[in-house]
């Protein structure tokens, strides 16, 4: 039976990461960050394996060649060895944007933005599956990239990922609300992590602080976001439902009265998430500036189930509507 080049990629990653994890008593997660940095360079950089291991990934190593694959056959490959290694250490920061949700920004990003040539941010940037999503589906355009977690390890699992792809991206190993050395972007990408941010007196320089006790993470996330973000910039928010519903929306309806204009709320299919709870919507917002007019009408929708094409054709119709009566150039 014939494998597809995922699976065959899925396969060299797997059986590689594990026996760096067997040998040398690392986490799958730590061994898999090694095994791809050793496919990037073409070498075993770990000395300290045996002589039999080495052998044993240097033919899985020979095996692959990372440039008969396609940027997505690589990232999609990664992905699956990641998600695998996450199922064995779940720990509540390191959840993964589903692919679905990751295309369907890169197609917003791709309508609202007409610049050939942008720079893009993602201040959440875990192991860097939206943000090379949404630079896969670019075509032709030149991206000035940028990634920030405070993770080591998911920044690593990044650097590998996007070195994999041949993404251009620059990441900080940060707390990603402290002061950021990067300019400001044309593009915010965010799946937000949400919680409470436990840094008060970090929390204390945002807006968006919470009166009493801690702060929403995701509301200082978006904060800063904005503070990175050019006037007429738009970010992409992964956002929880009830974000507009927690006795801390006044205050975020008041920051945006401010800062920028809401452009559109899709709530996601609910088939995505495992109870109603956790279920999400990506938020479009777009900072205020000179000549930046609000538009209309805020773009409002319920994704159908990304399978009922039919459904899904018919709201990127009213989408392209949308954006033709609607969007700022």
């Amino acid at each position: 039976m014939q494998i597809s080049p995922v699976e065959e990629l899925f396969t060299v990653f797997n059986e590689t990461a594990l026996i760096i994890q067997e040998e040398l008593e690392y986490s799958y997660l730590e061994a898999l960050a090694l095994t791809g940095e050793n496919i990037f360079q073409e070498a075993i950089l770990q000395e300290e394996l045996s002589e039999l291991n080495k052998k044993r990934l240097k033919k899985l190593y020979e095996s692959v060649n990372l440039s008969k694959y396609s940027k997505e056959e690589l990232r999609k490959s990664f992905q699956l060895v990641i998600l695998k290694g996450m199922k064995e250490n779940t720990q509540p920061n390191h959840q993964m944007t589903p692919d679905t949700i990751g295309m369907f920004i890169g197609y917003l990003v791709q309508k609202f933005n007409t610049a050939t040539h942008f720079r893009l941010i993602d201040l959440a940037v875990g192991t860097a599956n939206l943000l090379t999503t949404v630079m896969n589906h670019q075509p032709d355009k030149q991206i000035s990239a940028y990634g920030v977690d405070v993770d080591d390890l998911l920044l690593q699992l990044a650097y590998v990922n996007a070195n994999m792809q041949e993404q251009p991206i620059e990441f900080f190993n940060q707390d990603s609300l402290e002061h950021l050395f990067i300019d400001p972007a044309d593009i915010i990408v965010s799946d937000l992590p949400v919680g409470y941010y436990p840094n008060d007196i970090r929390a204390n320089d945002y807006q968006l602080k919470a009166d009493t006790g801690h702060s929403y993470a995701h509301h200082l996330f978006i904060e800063q976001s904005i503070n990175y973000l050019k006037e007429g910039g738009y970010a992409f928010f992964v956002i929880p439902n009830n974000l507009f519903e927690t006795e801390q929306a006044p205050k975020l309806h008041a920051y945006f009265k401010e800062t920028v204009h809401i452009q559109g709320i899709l709530q996601l299919p609910s088939t995505l998430f495992v109870n109603k709870q956790s279920a999400k919507s990506i938020l479009i917002l777009q900072k205020r500036g000179n000549d930046i007019k609000a538009p209309k009408q805020v773009l409002l929708a319920n994704v159908p189930s990304f399978s009922n094409m039919k459904a899904m054709e018919k709201v990127l119709g009213e989408l392209e509507t949308w954006i033709k009566e609607n969007k700022n150039d």
